[in-house]
């Protein structure tokens, strides 16, 4: 989120800021559909190391391009007391589009996401993996929760972001294929009636991307800071592989798209003190025990990519999560200063 230092308040400046853009962050930072929002984009990377250091230089280099335009940057879910009556929508053609389409749905209040792609080799192996991640989705954006805070006041959500994005349509909990067919084919009857213009106009929490070949996992809240940014990187990574090579996820869940929906409101809700439905057990169980358990059945696979120290800081994560860092200081604070915390943290 771009932000005003005066007031904390989100600031409208987009087009200032990429053309002040030094030429080493360029063709990384693009514009999103609100002009308050600009989105980091690092280079494929062989590790999750690689990734986020470069995620980090990012974040430096663009923090140091604002300062002589006076702005700020910091990440979270949502700001905490922006509205949706002083939101301005991009000039690009592309969120132009989506303000033709979306109509005042695209003036809502910004939202702030933490997008991470999974490399697969073959279409097949993704389409498997789209499907069984599907059961992991909650239990990532229970970690990732971030965004407490909507128009001023306390949601009594995690990640208000969640509920706030989903005005959109096709966004949320996509259903499972049966083959990479079969979504080839659910995709196409869109595109061929008319109905999105090309298929990144999905925004479900999951999603193909046979462009780039991977598979983008987007149910995250954005993180304030690169380290805890590097925890979720290293868990998603770490648990794709785990799918892939050994398959975990039990079958049951996957096949439930009811339990799957039911948990990803939980998740959205409670964050990691929420309690997910296990349909194996047939019975609520804590978010964090279930996080214990996969942690511990990801750990090979963090070892084989070279990203266990950040996997364990997972657990860290857990324990001090960005939407209970935020009610403690705005408990005690005004929420300009919650803001100004989340810029000092990026």
């Amino acid at each position: 989120m771009l932000l005003d230092p005066a007031r904390w308040d989100l600031a409208q400046r987009i087009d200032d800021v990429l053309d002040a853009l030094p030429p080493e962050l360029r063709g990384h930072v693009y514009a999103e559909t609100h002009q308050s929002a600009i989105e980091l984009a690092s280079e494929p990377r062989r590790t999750v190391v690689e990734a986020v250091a470069q995620l980090d230089a990012m974040r430096r280099e663009l923090s140091a391009a604002l300062q002589p335009l006076r702005v700020a940057a910091a990440a979270a879910g949502t700001h905490p007391t922006a509205l949706g009556s002083e939101t301005e929508v991009s000039n690009d053609g592309r969120h132009r589009l989506v303000y033709r389409t979306m109509r005042e749905l695209a003036r809502r209040e910004p939202t702030f996401a933490l997008h991470v792609h999974v490399g697969v080799d073959d279409a097949p192996s993704a389409l498997r993996l789209f499907n069984r991640m599907r059961a992991h989705l909650p239990l990532l954006l229970a970690l990732s929760a971030n965004s407490p805070y909507w128009q001023g006041r306390d949601s009594g959500l995690a990640s208000v972001r969640t509920a706030v994005f989903q005005e959109f349509p096709r966004t949320g909990m996509p259903r499972a294929f049966s083959s990479y067919g079969e979504w080839v084919e659910a995709l196409d009857t869109l595109l061929r009636a008319g109905a999105i213009p090309e298929p990144t106009f999905l925004w479900w929490d999951i999603r193909l991307q046979p462009r780039f070949g991977t598979v983008e996992i987007r149910v995250m809240d954005a993180q304030s800071t690169v380290a805890d940014t590097a925890a979720l990187v290293a868990l998603v990574q770490s648990v794709a592989r785990l799918e892939l090579e050994e398959g975990f996820v039990a079958a049951e869940l996957v096949a439930a798209p009811e339990v799957l929906e039911e948990n990803r409101f939980l998740a959205a809700r409670d964050g990691m003190e929420a309690e997910l439905i296990d349909p194996c057990a047939g019975r609520l169980r804590p978010a964090r025990a279930q996080l214990d358990e996969l942690l511990a059945a990801a750990a090979p696979h963090a070892d084989a990519l070279g990203c266990r120290a950040e996997l364990e800081d997972a657990a860290r994560l857990a324990d001090e999560p960005g939407a209970a860092r935020q009610r403690a200081l705005g408990r005690s604070a005004p929420l300009p200063r919650v803001v100004r915390e989340l810029a000092e943290r990026f």
